[in-house]
């Protein structure tokens, strides 16, 4: 393929991506009726995971999953802390006798992070400190935020899912703890 043939491919897969991207989300945040945030109004607080949703660019594919665990916490003092682990994790005996693969498949099975937030309303920022990975310390997550009264959707900007690498947007339905 010449260069501007590979160039205009690149350009119409992003302009796919974006169009993806912008429905998809739209579409799941549209369910939510009292959507925005009022000024003033806090997050503060500790959610459970309710439900995962991924769309994937590549082939329109959507996987959802009420299976997984996790928590997401937002402090008063402006900090943040999240786990997910997924539902079919090996649980070894011991830590003695687990195997190189149960561990590989531990950590493939988690996402887990921790920060600075700000939230306008819409957007909160996640300004990583440490991270599962090592990938996303010291980087800015983008999250946009809807809520349903004690329920937020919170979804990824379009990104590499974190736990497979396909390029998706993520969006995440937690419900506040009592």
């Amino acid at each position: 393929m010449c260069r501007a043939g590979a160039d205009h491919a690149l350009t119409r897969a992003a302009k796919l991506a974006s169009l993806l991207e912008t429905s998809f989300r739209e579409n799941l945040m549209r369910r939510f009726t009292d959507a925005t945030f009022s000024e003033g109004e806090e997050i503060y607080g500790t959610y459970r995971l309710v439900s995962s949703t991924q769309r994937y660019v590549e082939t329109g594919e959507v996987v959802t999953s009420s299976r997984d665990n996790g928590f997401l916490t937002y402090g008063r003092d402006g900090r943040m802390m999240v786990i997910i682990v997924g539902d079919d994790r090996p649980k070894p005996e011991s830590a003695e006798n687990m195997t190189d693969q149960a561990r590989v498949q531990l950590y493939q099975s988690l996402v887990a992070y921790g920060g600075a937030f700000k939230f306008d309303g819409k957007t909160v920022e996640h300004h990583v400190d440490i991270s599962w990975n090592e990938i996303w310390t010291g980087t800015t997550q983008f999250r946009d935020m809807k809520r349903d009264g004690e329920r937020l959707s919170i979804s990824t900007r379009l990104a590499p899912n974190a736990r497979n690498g396909r390029i998706a947007v993520t969006t995440l339905l937690w419900e506040k703890l009592k």
